[in-house]
C-alpha cells in the first residue's frame, strides 16, 4: 500500500466501520484466521493500539485455548490452517517476551512450541532460538549478527518465523548439542513429564 492508499483507508469511514465491526465479530466468534487479518489491517493502518491490544489478547487467549484442546488429545499442531496460527501466536508471544528481555519466559515458550509442533524445519530453528535464549543474548543483537535477513523462504508459512540464520541450522546444532541437552533436561518438567 502506498501512503495514497493508506491515507484513504484511515479516512474512510465505512471501511473503519468495517474494520470495526469485524474486530468484535471476529473476537465474539474466536475466529483466529480473521482476527489475523484484523490485526494485520490496524497494524499497517496504525490504528488504535488499545483495541490492537485487546485483539491481540483475545488472539493469545484463543490460541492458548485451543492448542490446550489439541494437546489434550494427544496431538501434534501442523502448520496447516488455524493450527499455524495458533504457533504463529505463541511465537509472536515468545519474541515479545524476548524483546523484553525476558529469557526465562521466551526460552519456555519456544521450548514448549519446539515440542507440541509436528514440523523438522520449524522445529530445528526453535532449537536454535533455544540455544541463544540459554547465553541472554538480546534480540536485537541477535537479529542483527546471526539471522540471514537476505535469505528466501521457500514456503510461506514459515514467513512468521525465524528459520534462517547466517550458519547451516544443523551444524550449529551438533556444535551446540549439549546446550541444549541441559535446556531439554532443564525444561521437560513443562511438558508434564
Amino acid at each position: 500500500m502506498d501512503k495514497e492508499a493508506l491515507f484513504q483507508a484511515r479516512t474512510n469511514p465505512d471501511f473503519l466501520k468495517y474494520l470495526e465491526e469485524t474486530r468484535v465479530n471476529s473476537m465474539k466468534a474466536e475466529d483466529i484466521g480473521l482476527m489475523y487479518e484484523t490485526l494485520d489491517s490496524m497494524l499497517v493502518l496504525g490504528l488504535d493500539e488499545e483495541d490492537i491490544n485487546k485483539l491481540y489478547e483475545q488472539i493469545l487467549k484463543t490460541s492458548f485455548s485451543n492448542v490446550e484442546k489439541i494437546l489434550q488429545n494427544h496431538e501434534k499442531l501442523k502448520l496447516e490452517a488455524d493450527n499455524l496460527l495458533y504457533v504463529r501466536a505463541l511465537y509472536e508471544h515468545a519474541i515479545e517476551k524476548w524483546s523484553n528481555g525476558n529469557f526465562k519466559g521466551a526460552k519456555e515458550l519456544i521450548f514448549v512450541i519446539a515440542n507440541i509442533i509436528e514440523d523438522e524445519v520449524l522445529e530445528k530453528a526453535l532449537n536454535v532460538l533455544i540455544v541463544f535464549l540459554a547465553s541472554n543474548i538480546e534480540l536485537d543483537d541477535f537479529y542483527d549478527t546471526r539471522v540471514d535477513l537476505e535469505a528466501d523462504i521457500d514456503d510461506e508459512k514459515y514467513g512468521y518465523f525465524i528459520i534462517k540464520f547466517k550458519f547451516d541450522n544443523q551444524e550449529f546444532l551438533n556444535e551446540n548439542r549439549n546446550v541444549l541437552e541441559k535446556e531439554y533436561k532443564n525444561l521437560k518438567y513443562l511438558l508434564g513429564n
